[in-house]
């Protein structure tokens, strides 16, 4: 009996470990699907605003509380940061960026947040080694983004992931100031259902919509992919996965994902990977890891949830 409830929590650990790695990995060739045929503002709205509206109804009906009017002016302002902005760059960036680079960019998201806090919060002091790893890791992504054959030369874009990932530190610093909902799914899902709006209210006023997109079968299984396996699957197993394991051990899949979703975005993708790029993945994994490791104010870790007991400061963005 024992070895088979040990074998069945062994089993549960598998999936969930799957899911944050794999699941999340593989979204980002998924965005590059979708933004291949939907406008981007748009593909990231229907993808939250569906997935958070599902998370948020889900959990009141099993008796959450209500969010009160201060926890919805924080929520929004999360939103805004960490959906409307953070998404509609990774989303449109999509378009040129191939889905492994953009991962990769995106894995800078700890650096970012360490400047935040020692620079503008003031919450940590400046070291020279933690210097030399943000280098490190910038000068990684200055390796892909410089990288005429992988990325189309837009190197716009990247800049654009790249103020994506500011906007998703910034909102991860201020996840510690704000008062939010105690129950963490049901906050992450009035985050993700009031960044989703924002996401399609803002399709609509740059002009995506109409004429509606002609949407093929993968497209549409693309999105429906983002929204169950991305962001209802793996956030639950992830939450799951916090309840179980410490914070330290369940965070690898922010530098687990870069690869994964090389690896995918290369199989299945067609996406090119060469020397630079090798080169620039090895810069930017090795800073962060060496963040998320070796600092003291990495022990807190995004993907869709908005609670400060939930979100680690040195967070990557899940896509």
């Amino acid at each position: 009996m024992r070895q088979s409830l040990v074998s069945r929590g062994s089993l549960r650990l598998f999936l969930a470990f799957f899911a944050i790695y794999v699941l999340w990995g593989s979204t980002y060739l998924a965005i590059r699907v979708a933004v291949s045929a939907v406008p981007p503002l748009f593909a990231a709205g229907v993808r939250f605003a569906i997935a958070g509206t599902a998370l948020f109804l889900w959990v009141r009906l099993r008796g959450g509380a209500a969010p009160t009017r201060l926890e919805w002016r924080n929520l929004a302002i999360l939103a805004t940061l960490m959906f409307l902005i953070a998404y509609s760059g990774l989303f449109w960036a999509e378009q040129t960026v191939p889905s492994g680079v953009a991962s990769l960019i995106v894995a800078t998201v700890p650096m970012w947040t360490a400047v935040l806090e020692i620079c503008v919060f003031k919450r940590q002091r400046m070291q020279w080694t933690l210097v030399a790893v943000i280098a490190l890791g910038v000068a990684g992504v200055a390796v892909l983004a410089l990288d005429r054959r992988v990325t189309g030369v837009n190197a716009f874009a990247c800049l654009a992931i790249l103020a994506s990932d500011l906007a998703w530190s910034l909102g991860t610093v201020l996840t510690t100031r704000l008062a939010l909902p105690s129950s963490k799914m049901l906050g992450a899902g009035a985050q993700m259902m009031i960044g989703g709006g924002m996401l399609l209210i803002c399709s609509l006023a740059i002009g995506e919509m109409p004429p509606w997109p002609h949407v093929s079968m993968a497209t549409a299984a693309a999105i429906a992919y983002l929204i169950v396996a991305g962001s209802l699957i793996a956030f639950t197993a992830y939450q799951w996965l916090l309840t179980q394991l410490p914070a330290t051990k369940v965070t690898s899949y922010a530098y687990v994902n870069p690869v994964v979703a090389l690896a995918i975005g290369h199989w299945l993708g067609g996406e090119a990977i060469n020397a630079k790029t090798i080169v620039g993945s090895i810069m930017i994994l090795a800073s962060t890891v060496a963040l998320l490791r070796g600092r003291t104010y990495l022990t807190r870790f995004p993907n869709e949830q908005s609670q400060a007991s939930a979100r680690l400061p040195g967070q990557v963005e899940s896509a």
